[in-house]
């Protein structure tokens, strides 16, 4: 009798000898959709009110943590492509939000630093999400608060594993923005 051939546990992972597996792996889809969803309506309500779309705000939020930048690294970071990711940084610089400046390196880059006012707008904005995480986390006990960034993270690094891409450093395609 031959027996049964098992993928190594490494691309795997652990046995669903009864389903379990494919029973979790439904309930995880269907909680982080609804989460996604609802953050992402709440992302375009709470910040569209300060004048600038989410993707422009996720780039201001880009550049404040990452400091002076080239576009094409923030086009990563965002997953856009060039040509995308630069019309998101000319409307922040119209607003006031972004300055570009030559690269000191590659006399056809430019370096994006976030103004004071953009920093402002930043921080403000920040304050109110903060907040709104406050008050949702407040009716959980500690150590469920404590787990949920460390379960979401690991949930972020798996999924941008499996896809081919790092965290913050990839686009659509397994070959990065063009």
């Amino acid at each position: 009798m031959l027996a049964a051939r098992r993928r190594p546990a490494a691309d795997s992972g652990p046995a669903d000898t009864d389903g379990r597996l494919e029973a979790d792996a439904r309930a995880v889809h269907e909680a982080l959709s609804a989460l996604v969803r609802v953050y992402q309506f709440r992302d375009r309500d709470r910040i569209c009110c300060h004048d600038i779309s989410v993707t422009q705000c996720y780039a201001l939020e880009a550049l404040v943590r990452r400091g002076p930048s080239a576009l094409n690294d923030l086009a990563r970071e965002l997953y856009l492509d060039k040509s995308t990711a630069s019309r998101v940084v000319s409307a922040l610089e119209r607003k006031g939000h972004v300055r570009r400046a030559p690269h000191p390196g590659d006399g056809r880059a430019v370096v994006l630093t976030v103004t004071p006012s953009g920093r402002r707008l930043h921080d403000r904005i920040r304050v109110g999400l903060i907040g709104e995480a406050r008050l949702l986390l407040a009716d959980f006990e500690p150590e469920v608060r404590e787990g949920a960034a460390r379960l979401i993270l690991r949930l972020a690094r798996a999924a941008a594993a499996r896809s081919g891409v790092s965290l913050g450093a990839g686009c659509c395609t397994p070959e990065g923005c063009g």
